[in-house]
């Protein structure tokens, strides 16, 4: 019957049990559409349509059965409980074969732009948070050897806290979301929260906040995670599905002291367009279009070669674009192309911005990002979908729209010269908070905002209820996930310190400062 103990999968930890043969635990990006937990939830029914059923509606694939308990998914998250006791989250044991940092970076480097990979090391070495942020796959390694409970959900894959910020919708009005999504894949709900705890912990370090301060910023974002599981199970389905508008996001996870901050980030988000960009990046060429410039080693215009490929590639891209914008696009026109170096774990990725230009010479930019399979892929534990992507970009792009409340409107994907590429728009009013510049009275509201962000997220996927269940009213699970916090963060400090000492031996190469 759905919703026993007998329908919850067996928790998974370290990589065994759980089952195979695609996600027993829901269907991934472009995977399976049934999942055991799915059925014991209200999740997607596998099998044909026209399954008999009570009454003259049969039961249909991609549908709930009828029938069920609603309170069901909740006790059967509470079960789960009993496999996975909470207090277990805390725990962490490095594995005995576990790379050593530089190691680790180096693998990270292979397949990237050869000359780029020093900066991506330069800023890697900049500082214990910096590390964990260029650092997503050694993590998953660690957290494949971690307690979860078998539930999964659409993961950011690097849910850390600077990959939460501002981004503009349609109508230009400002969304307060995650915003990288380049490891994101179907797993374990519990690898984000953890990812996102451990950095608020390393932020407030390197903010030079007090160790309390840090502790506690992690404990309570996963309050706040909690909390928001609860309330999204309260709600009907399609009001738990747009819950939070960011107007009340504030007031819900009590972070009045953000306010001024908040407001800092979001005036520079509103100028922060490819009008603005271009302005500064562009100089009018001699057929009066617009060219870019140099400003080396962030931006080199391409060859003509690699100009023209990338230009081509758009017009694949255009049809995976949502059909009722694609007359938008046609009205642009692409003037130039240019590799631009970005982020921190991106750094060495093939990326461009393409300038589009409409009959007004009003500027539109473009970000032809290279996608590379997702680190977390090799360690996810038995029962998850470890198949590769069909096309990264395409993988990127499902696992954004599904996670985020409004995606960009230009969102698609497409390949060059072999390569899969995600493609979205360049500076569209993007604005975000630097965590390691907060003051410390800041920690634990920005704690509580991004844990309740994540919730937000993670309840598109993975049935709020069912969280909800095992989560629980009490603070076990806050404490819990803030001790891993605490010792996962003193595990990437000596992480970076041997890093650091491989620079200054020579062993590895690095550019600070770029």
């Amino acid at each position: 019957m759905a919703g026993t103990t007998a329908d919850v999968p067996a928790a998974v930890s370290g990589g065994s049990a759980g089952g195979s043969g695609g996600s027993s635990v829901g269907g991934a990006v472009g995977g399976s559409a049934g999942s055991a937990v799915g059925s014991a939830v209200g999740g997607p029914v596998a099998g044909p349509v026209g399954v008999a059923a009570a009454g003259r509606v049969p039961a249909v694939a991609g549908f709930a059965p009828r029938g069920g308990s609603a309170g069901a998914p909740k006790e059967a998250g509470r079960a789960l409980r009993a496999r996975v006791p909470r207090a277990e989250q805390s725990r962490f044991e490095p594995a005995a074969d576990r790379p050593d940092a530089v190691r680790a970076v180096v693998e990270s480097n292979q397949g990237r732009v050869p000359e780029l990979t020093p900066i991506r090391v330069g800023r890697m070495a900049a500082n214990p948070f910096a590390f964990l942020r260029g650092a997503a796959g050694l993590m998953a390694y660690d957290l494949a050897g971690t307690p979860v409970t078998g539930v999964g959900a659409q993961l950011c894959g690097d849910a850390h806290a600077a990959n939460f910020g501002l981004y503009g919708d349609a109508r230009g009005r400002l969304v307060i979301d995650l915003n990288d999504f380049d490891e994101t894949v179907f797993g374990p709900w519990e690898w984000d929260l953890k990812r996102l705890a451990t950095s608020l912990v390393l932020a407030g370090r390197v903010a030079g906040a007090d160790e309390e301060t840090c502790r506690a910023a992690a404990q309570d974002a996963v309050g706040a995670y909690r909390r928001t599981m609860r309330l999204l199970a309260r709600l009907p389905a399609l009001d738990a599905w747009n819950a939070i508008a960011d107007e009340e996001l504030v007031s819900h996870t009590d972070a009045r002291d953000l306010l001024g901050t908040l407001a800092r980030v979001s005036e520079k988000a509103r100028n922060n367009t490819s009008a603005r960009f271009a302005a500064r990046s562009t100089v009018v060429d001699e057929s009066g279009g617009r060219r870019f410039v140099d400003a080396l080693p962030v931006l080199r215009r391409v060859g003509d070669a690699e100009a023209a490929a990338v230009a081509a590639s758009l017009a694949g891209y255009a049809e995976t674009v949502q059909a009722d914008r694609q007359p938008l696009l046609a009205r642009y026109a692409i003037h130039d192309v240019a590799f631009r170096v970005v982020g921190t774990g991106s750094v060495g990725t093939r990326s461009y911005v393409v300038l589009l230009l409409d009959h007004r010479g009003e500027p539109l930019v473009l970000q032809v990002k290279e996608a590379r399979p997702s680190v977390l892929l090799p360690h996810l534990p038995a029962g998850f979908e470890r198949a590769a992507a069909g096309h990264e970009g395409r993988r990127v792009v499902a696992g954004q729209k599904r996670m985020q409340v409004v995606s960009d409107i230009l969102l698609g994907w497409t390949t060059v010269e072999g390569r899969p590429f995600q493609v979205r728009q360049f500076r569209n009013r993007k604005g975000s908070v630097d965590p390691a510049a907060l003051a410390p009275e800041q920690f634990d509201d920005y704690g509580r905002m991004t844990g309740a962000l994540l919730a937000r997220a993670h309840a598109h996927s993975a049935d709020p209820r069912l969280l909800a269940g095992y989560c629980g009213k009490n603070e076990e699970l806050d404490e819990a996930v803030a001790a891993f916090a605490v010792a996962y963060a003193d595990r990437t400090e000596a992480d970076h310190a041997d890093l650091v000492a491989a620079v200054r031996a020579g062993r590895i190469a690095a550019e600070e400062g770029v």
